[in-house]
């Protein structure tokens, strides 16, 4: 007889649909699985058969033959156990039902007949949903991450019997609920602080204007300075993410398998911190099947690299076209995949080789130009804010003067993003000022003769490139937004480049 369950799988950050078909027919004793299975689906059939009799059902013998359709898409992982199991049992007339076309079936069996959780369930709801299924049959540990889905029943699955009970009509469950706006509205319980910064004013108020418009930034101090502090303290002051880039960011960390299990949707931006001994796989994404990597975990929130002359050059370099184009394309054997990277990017690093300031440091001068080189023109040319981190006084370490906190700034940072909205609200590819183009900024930064003047002389002053300009009037617009400024005046401009001249200062 043969039998057909409807299942999905992942390729890149979306899922296809996939068409378990199961022929149980007679001859020799054999399970034949097709449709380019890896080998954690070939393997599914040992998995399946001892899950079976573990579960009371019998495994009929002679000859089974199991389709992944379509046949010319590779099919990976174990998530084809449970649809596989109960193709074989409606193939074998072992359960009865007629609904096997209104759910779309994922979960990976132990050998016990329990159902383990997988990789990737969100997209496949999403999927599941654009296609008309009813609802979807998923290991319960999924089920809060697909019942962010509205308008789909989430079946949450605890072992092969139950689903085979459910199917048959034999038990009911409850379809898993989410309160997308309890999730929204939770408390922000941070476990860290702007407060707990003593001193830095200045460095404050630039990660307060990177904040607000989406900017780039490079901390340049002497070790103990407070660079990764100040850094790890940059995602308390972002603005919530909205409903669509909450999706998004959960999609990315469901199929790497990293989203907690029990969390329907991520709601916080993400905050990745990998360290400098990363390989360009593990920060753009790769392996055989291309996977999303760091900067694609860090989409919506802040990558910060630490020690960032310490990162092989070549991981460095592979990271322009991300930082300008904000995603990421991966080429292997295996095909192709765009994974979205719209990250700020937080880097740290030490002036000199031994962590003193160029005038009394204690390396060479050719010792020092080395250690800056591995850092190139273009890569520093992309990054908006340059921001020297200077020692902390005493008066200020010992005082019990306490800064503004995370909520005080991120008020700030809401309203300048709330007027981005606005100016933006016709283009929604451009979700703040660091991803304006060369278009906008002529339509949004438009600049009076005498703030014009100003900025060219800097530009001769300080040797910038075409590039710097234009992340100069990115940085000004924000600073004006901040301000609540209608126009870009000279004091923005003004501003922007004192947060912009510390690398040709530096680097000459």
């Amino acid at each position: 007889m043969l039998s057909r369950v409807c299942s999905a799988s992942v390729q890149g950050i979306e899922a296809f649909p996939v068409e378990v078909e199961v022929n149980a027919g007679y001859g020799d004793t054999k399970i034949i699985i097709v449709g380019l299975p890896d080998a954690a689906v070939r393997e599914s059939q040992d998995r399946v058969t001892t899950a079976m009799n573990s579960s009371g059902f019998k495994f009929t013998y002679g000859r089974t033959t199991i389709n992944l359709a379509p046949a010319d898409v590779k099919k990976e992982g174990p998530s084809f156990d449970l649809p596989i199991a109960l193709g074989m049992l409606a193939a074998t007339e072992q359960i009865e039902t007629d609904q096997l076309d209104n759910f779309v079936v994922v979960g990976e069996l132990a050998l016990t007949g329990a159902v383990r959780p997988c990789k990737g369930v969100l997209p496949i709801a999403i999927r599941a949903k654009a296609d008309g299924r009813s609802g979807v049959l998923v290991p319960a540990e999924n089920a809060a991450e697909a019942a962010v889905v509205s308008g789909l029943n989430v079946i949450p699955i605890q072992n092969l019997r139950e689903a085979a009970s459910f199917l048959e009509g034999e038990i009911k469950i409850a379809p898993t609920k989410v309160d997308l706006g309890k999730l929204f509205n939770q408390p922000l319980d941070d476990d860290v602080d702007f407060a707990e910064v003593k001193g830095q004013e200045s460095v404050k108020r630039a990660l307060e204007i990177a904040a607000a418009g989406g900017h780039n930034v490079l901390l340049i101090g002497p070790p103990g300075t407070g660079k990764s502090m100040l850094a790890k303290r940059l995602a308390t002051i972002l603005p919530p993410l909205t409903l669509d880039e909450a999706l998004e960011t959960t999609k990315i960390h469901s199929i790497v398998g990293l989203l907690p299990t029990g969390l329907g949707l991520i709601t916080r931006r993400p905050f990745r911190a990998p360290h400098h001994t990363a390989s360009d796989a593990g920060l753009l994404g790769g392996n055989i099947n291309p996977t999303p990597g760091e900067i694609s975990l860090a989409h919506h929130g802040v990558l910060f690299l630490d020690e960032l002359p310490e990162f092989k050059r070549s991981v460095l370099e592979t990271m322009r076209q991300p930082l300008e184009d904000g995603r990421v394309t991966i080429s292997r054997a295996a095909g192709t995949m765009t994974f979205p990277a719209q990250f700020m990017l937080v880097a740290a690093m030490n002036p000199t080789p031994d962590g003193k300031m160029p005038g009394e440091s204690k390396s060479s001068p050719r010792e020092i130009q080395n250690y800056l080189g591995r850092i190139s023109g273009p890569l520093l040319d992309r990054i908006d804010l340059h921001i020297e981190v200077p020692q902390v006084k005493f008066r200020e370490i010992s005082g019990d003067r306490t800064g503004e906190t995370s909520a005080q700034i991120r008020e700030r940072v809401m309203a300048a993003r709330g007027l981005q909205h606005k100016r933006f609200a016709h283009k929604p590819k451009i979700t703040c000022n660091a991803r304006m183009a060369t278009k906008e900024l002529k339509e949004f930064c438009v600049l009076d003769e005498g703030t014009k003047q100003l900025l060219q002389n800097a530009m001769a002053e300080y040797n910038l490139s075409a590039r710097a300009y234009d992340r100069i009037l990115k940085v000004a617009r924000t600073i004006a937004d901040l301000g609540v400024s209608a126009n870009i005046t000279s004091d923005h401009i003004s501003e922007a480049i004192q947060l912009r001249s510390l690398d040709r200062q530096m680097w000459g």
